[in-house]
């Protein structure tokens, strides 16, 4: 993979991460976040399909198919992951 491809698939994963924040809110932390997860997504989503061999939307030597359902799995999954409430109860 070229060191263009690369760019351009974390300027779409950060507009994937944007567009997330934007429909869902929430502030500074969570657009941090939503950019993050949507990295992480879209790498793995990329990987998946170069394991796998799974060509969905290709652009290039870019899987922009797989990388973008990596992308929303993981910003699903990282949203309600971050929503859990931790209660800390005494033992005594």
């Amino acid at each position: 993979m070229t060191l263009p491809t690369i760019i351009f698939g974390l300027v779409v994963a950060i507009l994937y991460g944007a567009l997330y924040h934007f429909i869902r809110g929430g502030g500074g932390w969570c657009l941090l976040l939503f950019f993050g997860l949507s990295i992480l997504g879209f790498a793995l989503g990329q990987l998946i399909g170069m394991w796998q061999r799974w060509a969905f939307l290709m652009l290039g030597s870019l899987n922009l198919g797989m990388g973008s359902v990596g992308s929303l799995l993981v910003l699903v999954a990282g949203e309600w992951l971050s929503k859990i409430d931790v209660k800390k109860e005494s033992g005594v």
